[in-house]
């Protein structure tokens, strides 16, 4: 298999944080769509031009994090199981897993967008009404950890993939300290293996983009 991705992407951190969960072995190809070159010979693999993409090992294209990872639970036995055997768990994993890309990773894209213009351009009342809406989503899922150990009972899930990348943006940009299942949340996520191996190499992206110079991890 081989994964077409950026560190510095949520969505790619999601697909990663999934496939070293399961132990899979993987190609990691990582595609800076913002280089033109890179962007048109990505596009020639996948026109619609969005990251992550998973090629799979009999040469098909499987798009979309969540559907990524399904697809890794399903094919690969290794590693933690992502998606519950009992219907009513997997049910509230896929809902809690919408719930993050809609209504928090996609509105912190809009916050972060706005703080990167100039003062006088940004959208102060925009900002704040997404700023209530994200507490509003972590304030139900703090009351949600009340009750178990990761988002969806004890065990980790897609939900945990989908909510990990959006955790530390979120503490930067929102007042999230009172929140005290959610911090317990974070400083459990912060041990866990996969998740380290996922954020030393966005650090290391993100060093990169601030010197410009590319280091040797």
């Amino acid at each position: 298999m081989e994964l077409f991705y950026h560190p510095l992407s949520r969505y790619s951190q999601k697909v990663l944080l999934g496939l070293y969960e399961k132990q899979a072995n993987f190609y990691p190809r990582v595609t800076e769509l913002r280089d033109p070159l890179q962007r048109q010979a990505f596009s020639k693999l996948y026109p619609l031009c969005k990251l992550p993409l998973l090629k799979c090992a009999d040469g098909s294209l499987l798009p979309e994090s969540s559907i990524i990872i399904e697809y890794l639970d399903h094919h690969i036995r290794a590693g933690t199981r992502l998606l519950p055997a009992d219907l009513d768990d997997c049910l509230r994993v896929r809902l809690w897993d919408r719930i993050i890309d809609n209504d928090i990773s996609n509105q912190l894209f809009l916050l972060e967008q706005q703080l990167s213009m100039a003062q006088e351009h940004r959208n102060e009342l925009a900002m704040a009404q997404v700023r209530q809406k994200l507490m509003q989503v972590f304030n139900g899922i703090d009351e949600e950890l009340a009750n178990s150990h990761w988002l969806v009972g004890d065990g980790f899930t897609l939900a945990d993939c989908a909510l990990l990348p959006c955790l530390e943006p979120a503490f930067t940009l929102l007042d999230l300290l009172e929140l005290e299942n959610l911090n317990r949340y974070r400083q459990q996520a912060r041990l866990r293996g996969a998740w380290e191996l996922v954020a030393d190499e966005a650090a290391l992206a993100a060093a990169e983009e601030m010197t410009g110079l590319k280091f040797i991890p």
